[in-house]
């Protein structure tokens, strides 16, 4: 099982570790395309930060993120898991899993993001602040700059199994499963069973729990049929729908009655 999520907009400190390795970040196959945002990156936010902060599309209060930005080849680096905060992250709880769930973890979890294209939760990165929505002067858009990448990488890090995507829809514009690699990913919405409405903050938590859950009972399904028995087994509302013709995603919807 692969699971596919967005990164968070805030992030904790990258702390006092050891600075970036890039060679040492999971999917090697996107070295080049990571080299490329880096080096742009971090030009551009040591240079002009007025013009830094109207690329990022950073408010006046988040001002202290283009100098972040500028040192990140030499800010320590902490497992990717630590760095993304926020609700998902906070449901998820990666930290608080047992020994074995955090393995699952490190083998099934891979986040997606502007500046790295993909990292796994044990990467060790620095702190930084790129969306894939950014337009950078040189290389334009990021979710463009990714998709020739990804679509090489992507595949084989799916593997034979589910590919699980919880990705918001600017990250999910950097690859799209096609063919038989889509026939097994299953996308999920979270609705307010009474109004059938999606709840923004509390789909991000629902979507953080389903992780969890997945991770610390040890269920692995195999496609999508099998994900929605495993999440009805664990308590959740799933409505399913199987993709009218080949190639193509199933559709779940999660339904919760609370939000909060």
């Amino acid at each position: 099982m692969l699971v596919l999520l967005p990164p968070s907009e805030g992030k904790a400190s990258s702390g006092r570790g050891a600075p970036l390795k890039p060679e040492s970040l999971s999917l090697p196959g996107l070295g080049a395309a990571r080299e490329a945002v880096l080096d742009e990156l971090v030009e551009l936010c040591a240079g002009d930060e007025e013009k830094a902060r109207e690329v990022l599309g950073l408010s006046e209060g988040l001002r202290g993120e283009v100098a972040k930005n500028a040192e990140l080849r030499t800010a320590g680096a902490r497992p990717a898991g630590e760095i993304y905060t926020g609700v998902l992250y906070d449901a998820l709880g990666l930290a608080s899993l047992d020994t074995a769930a955090k393995r699952r973890a490190a083998r099934s979890l891979l986040v997606f993001s502007g500046l790295w294209g993909a990292v796994r939760v044990t990467d060790r990165i620095p702190s930084y602040r790129c969306s894939m929505g950014v337009k950078l002067p040189g290389l334009g858009a990021l979710g463009a700059h990714w998709r020739a990448p990804m679509a090489t990488v992507l595949p084989e890090a799916a593997g034979a199994g589910l590919v699980l995507d919880l990705r918001s829809s600017a990250y999910a514009a950097a690859w799209k499963p096609k063919g038989e690699v889509a026939g097994r990913t299953a996308t999920v919405r979270v609705l307010h069973a009474p109004t059938r409405k999606v709840v923004s903050h509390f789909n991000k938590a629902t979507k953080g729990r389903i992780v969890r859950s997945l991770l610390a009972s040890g269920t692995a399904p195999e496609n999508p049929a099998r994900l929605v028995e495993a999440l009805r087994d664990l308590g959740y509302v799933v409505e399913a729908e199987a993709p009218a013709k080949a190639g193509q995603a199933w559709s779940l919807d999660v339904l919760v009655t609370e939000v909060h």
